[in-house]
């Protein structure tokens, strides 16, 4: 036996810990995985799925203002050699998360009334006070993660994934048994984002409190101009890249007279069960160890390798889900359900393209294209959202369908994309070296 486990470590070492690195990110997101689909069948029967639609339009409008609220510094995060450059990065995206928590719930004060118009939702009004707080929470967690990860701290990272779905899934729980509705699953989702940040913090303080304290705001400024390519593109591409997957959410949760929004979202927690238990694994590690790879020019078959890794382990497990989707939904979840299990097959297609790009999409940062990034992903917010505003039009009974089928045409290019673009940069490399 202890041969065995030798022979596995040596063969984990040999990858450049690639395997052993994800192995732990992989341990870690299974538990918290594991708990959170335990839960979701109790959960289906203590909320409605016009209660999951309130959610759907609550987690959309987060995600999606999320995704910028740091100006992108943090994923620039682990790519600084110097790590007092790197904690330069932290404190701008800390001070840019803050300012535009800040300015969402101002827009939110003055524009109250507009927005609730807009979302055609009235028991959404007290509830949208919360989307600036969960903003501000998910910034934190995302600008302390990418910190552990530039460390290559995957054990702390797998302890906060674990940490975040045990305290969401327990307050979800208790306020849905005591009567909460909706209220019950936002504030749980505020909690699991919130509930892990503090140990991250801690752990960043005790390894930058010397660099914090003698930080300059010339520092400061330097770090921007070196950078600026971050807010510049990168900013602009996540919030095209999510606003392209969450506002059809919210379209969807406007003009549907049915929870179709709610039965969307189950739909997509489950479907998202394998992109967030290996894809986002994958992430972190190509994201620490694909700076190396690129300095040598061997990105091109660094990513190869994890997109063969990613078909070999995910899409079996993301075809069998979905085929067998409309059999077991309805009798894991409840009958009312039914409509998310046929969603699922519709989404197959997306989601095992989305599953295979997501990892490797930050090689365009890495690379140094952001332009390019930020290109594609405008591409895909008018393919996804102005697709679906006609179809919205024209043909309301088929906006979901046009939905699944633009995250697959989206995703199919991206793909393609990026293997240039990747073998493009080693070819740049091997000729600046000659």
């Amino acid at each position: 036996m202890k041969s065995l486990l030798d022979r596995v470590n040596a063969k984990l070492n040999a990858q450049g810990g690639f395997l052993k690195a994800v192995s732990i990110l992989v341990g870690g997101t299974a538990f918290a995985q594991g708990i959170a689909i335990l839960a979701l069948p109790i959960l289906t029967r203590l909320y409605t799925p016009e209660e999951f639609s309130l959610l759907a339009i609550y987690t959309s409008l987060l995600l999606t203002l999320s995704a910028a609220s740091c100006l992108r510094f943090e994923i620039a995060i682990p790519i600084p050699k110097s790590d007092s450059e790197a904690i330069h990065l932290v404190l701008l995206a800390v001070l840019s998360n803050f300012i535009i928590s800040l300015l969402i719930g101002l827009i939110i004060w003055v524009f109250h009334s507009e927005i609730i118009l807009i979302l055609k939702q009235p028991t959404f009004t007290s509830l949208i006070w919360l989307v600036p707080l969960g903003v501000f929470f998910s910034g934190l967690y995302s600008i302390f993660q990418y910190w552990a990860t530039r460390k290559k701290q995957f054990p702390i990272i797998a302890k906060s994934r674990m940490v975040q779905s045990i305290s969401g899934v327990s307050v979800q729980l208790v306020m849905g048994l005591l009567g909460f509705s909706a209220l019950g699953l936002i504030i749980g989702q505020i909690v699991k984002v919130s509930s892990a940040i503090w140990g991250l913090i801690v752990n960043f303080v005790r390894e930058a409190s010397r660099v914090i304290r003698t930080t300059t705001f010339h520092q400061l400024k330097q770090v921007f101009k070196k950078n600026k390519q971050f807010p510049k593109y990168s900013a602009l591409e996540a919030l095209a890249n999510s606003a392209a997957i969450q506002l059809p959410i919210v379209i969807i949760a406007t003009i549907s007279l049915d929870a179709e929004a709610g039965f969307l979202m189950l739909a997509m927690q489950i479907m998202a069960i394998p992109i967030r238990f290996i894809g986002a694994a994958v992430s972190q590690v190509y994201l620490a160890q694909a700076p190396e790879k690129y300095s040598r020019g061997e990105l091109t078959q660094y990513t190869y390798e994890c997109i063969l890794q990613l078909i070999k382990v995910g899409t079996i497990p993301l075809s069998i889900i979905c085929f067998l989707a409309p059999t077991i939904v309805p009798l894991i979840f409840g009958e009312v359900w039914q409509r998310t299990g046929e969603m699922m097959l519709w989404m197959l297609p997306w989601f095992i393209m989305q599953f295979l790009v997501s990892p490797i999409s930050m090689s365009l940062h890495i690379t140094g294209y952001q332009k390019v990034a930020l290109i594609l992903q405008i591409f895909g917010l008018i393919i996804r959202v102005g697709g679906l505003y006609i179809f919205s039009i024209f043909m309301v009974s088929c906006m979901f369908e046009y939905y699944a089928l633009s995250g697959f045409i989206f995703y199919s290019i991206y793909l393609f994309i990026v293997f240039l673009i990747v073998k493009g940069s080693d070819k740049e490399f091997k000729r600046v070296d000659v």
